[in-house]
């Protein structure tokens, strides 16, 4: 990895210039106007968290100093994915002269800021469920917040690991190792006892799109250059950048709207990762603030009723005749999510727990006015009903009808709500940290996309191409919930317009970036799972 290691190893056409550039000044205006956001933005968290906190009326002063200490690693994980992934984004606006690199990398900041703002939080809770369920269950005891210290900590060695030597590894490979760790370490250490381990099924589905997303970067960038020198017959597309000078107008824009776009929908993708962690230190930490959703209308509680009472009748109907219901439902449906084994008491025990659910909300009226010792209860019971239906759903066992499907998924999206839900200050929070990381570390990641990938420099195409197709596929992963990687999406762009457009490859630097890609799992997960093994024995 010796090729990748530092910022002034370029080639030696090119260093004057590139050393110039990217130890530039930085825009002053551009460093106010983030300043200022950052200053809006921490009196906003301040003020949030102070009236959560002041609503919960914790007597102790111990859940604080654990929140804090586990906010302060969450979000430097998000920190670090901001200087780490965010250089991909303006890689080629710099290399093309299209944008000053510090203009850029504010500009970049700033647009992951309002990714994370606009993100649905769909890919955080689709990170979530490749957790141990009873440790998701239990995230407030020793066994829970080893699980999120050690995942976290591991992420960020790595990612620092590889941002030293210059290598675009990717952070969404770096958190699922993580949490595959953890899994498997769980499972280990509870050989006897039924504890789960990793959920393979829905992770085999995240490494898929983790899996294809960057081949299809390569495939698709490397038409899409193809297919431009086709139609498009502007010959100065297709040169080198000339010194300094920026493209011609139409190109520029192009070049800044694709950067717009990656920062974007990096923001909205890789920004819920480390939002679904904050959710599970919130309600580990403080349950009777952040156990369930108190902004739910009193509307919506009426409507959760009346979807609660027809999905008990569904339920009602496909009992098993044999099943004896135990003395804990939730035990009986969780062990079913263990094992996405049907038993014959699994729909009863399910039922059970709607039907209470059901009887519990008609009592309060709203979340809010749960009692404080029953609201994390409440939650769990929410959770593990949501899954179950969830897994139902997906292996079509029991054979429910269509119609029935369909009112089941309802209460499904109904108790989510109540139960996957982000507050707008943890956003606002992870904004800021991947903002923040964006200004800070980008240098070295930039001059391995913009130089050492090919053996030419790029050409306005390939950096438009390279761009049109990471926004196009991270956009997309969004809309279907599905974590993908920002870094090796956009440098197996350049490297397919690279391949196509006959530039040739520096196949050292390949080999690095494929070696970091096949690697960063199982070191990840090797290290995760040793943490945990460790703050387990330390709890």
């Amino acid at each position: 990895m010796a090729d990748v290691a530092t910022v002034t190893e370029v080639l030696p056409e090119r260093a004057t210039l590139l050393d110039r550039k990217l130890s530039s000044s930085r825009s002053r205006t551009g460093v106010l106007v983030f300043l200022l956001a950052m200053a809006v933005s921490l009196g906003y968290i301040i003020f949030h968290v102070a009236r959560d906190l002041n609503s919960a009326a914790v007597p102790s002063v111990a859940p604080y100093l654990m929140l804090a200490l586990a906010l302060f690693i969450a979000l430097g994980f998000e920190f670090v994915n901001g200087f780490h992934d965010t250089a991909n984004a303006v890689a080629t606006v710099i290399y093309t002269h299209s944008l000053e690199p510090n203009i850029a990398v504010v500009w970049s900041g700033l647009c992951n800021l309002a990714g994370v703002l606009f993100s649905s939080g769909t890919v955080a809770f689709a990170v979530i469920t490749l957790l141990p369920v009873e440790l998701i269950l239990q995230v407030s005891s020793g066994a829970g917040f080893a699980m999120v210290f050690a995942l976290l900590i591991a992420a960020i060695l790595w990612n620092l690991g590889t941002w030293w030597f210059g290598l675009p590894a990717s952070s969404s490979h770096t958190m699922v190792g993580s949490i595959i760790g953890v899994g498997l370490a769980n499972q280990l250490l509870n050989p006897h006892a039924r504890t789960s381990g990793v959920d393979w099924a829905q992770a085999i589905k995240v490494l898929k799109a983790l899996l294809i997303s960057p081949l299809m970067g390569f495939i698709v960038a490397g038409l899409l250059i193809l297919l431009a020198k086709a139609l498009i017959r502007i010959p100065e597309l297709y040169k080198v950048p000339k010194n300094e000078e920026p493209p011609p107008l139409p190109v520029r824009a192009l070049l800044v709207l694709t950067c717009t776009g990656v920062s974007f929908f990096h923001g909205s993708n890789d920004g819920q990762k480390g939002m679904g962690l904050i959710m599970l230190i919130l309600i580990g930490t403080v349950p009777t603030a952040y156990a369930l959703n108190h902004a739910i209308s009193p509307a919506e509680m009426q409507s959760f009723i009346a979807a609660s009472e027809q999905a008990g009748r569904i339920l009602d109907r496909h009992v098993d005749p044999k099943g004896v219901l135990g003395s804990d439902a939730r035990e009986e449906v969780t062990d079913y999510i263990r094992t996405k084994q049907l038993q014959p008491d699994t729909i009863l025990a399910l039922r059970e727990l709607v039907e209470d659910l059901d009887h519990e909300v008609a009592l309060y009226k709203e979340f809010k006015n749960v009692p404080p010792r029953d609201q994390a209860n409440v939650r769990n019971d929410m959770y593990v009903a949501s899954e179950a239906i969830r897994l139902m759903d997906k292996a079509h066992n029991p054979a429910f009808t269509p119609d029935e499907r369909a009112a089941l998924m309802n209460y499904k999206v109904k108790v989510d709500k109540a139960t996957k839900f982000i507050p707008d200050w943890v956003k606002v929070a992870v904004a800021l940290a991947l903002g923040l990381g964006t200004m800070v570390g980008w240098k070295r990641i930039v001059v391995t996309v913009g130089e050492r990938i090919g053996k030419e420099h790029l050409t306005y195409a390939q950096g438009a191409c390279a761009e049109l197709v990471a926004m196009g596929t991270i956009m997309a992963a969004d809309n279907f919930g599905l974590p993908v990687s920002t870094t090796h999406i956009l440098s197996s762009g350049v490297a397919g317009t690279m391949a196509a457009n006959g530039s040739g490859l520096r196949l050292k630097t390949v080999r690095n970036i494929a070696a970091g890609w096949i690697f960063t799992l199982p070191a990840a997960a090797l290290l995760s799972g040793s943490l945990y093994w460790i703050f387990r024995h330390l709890a």
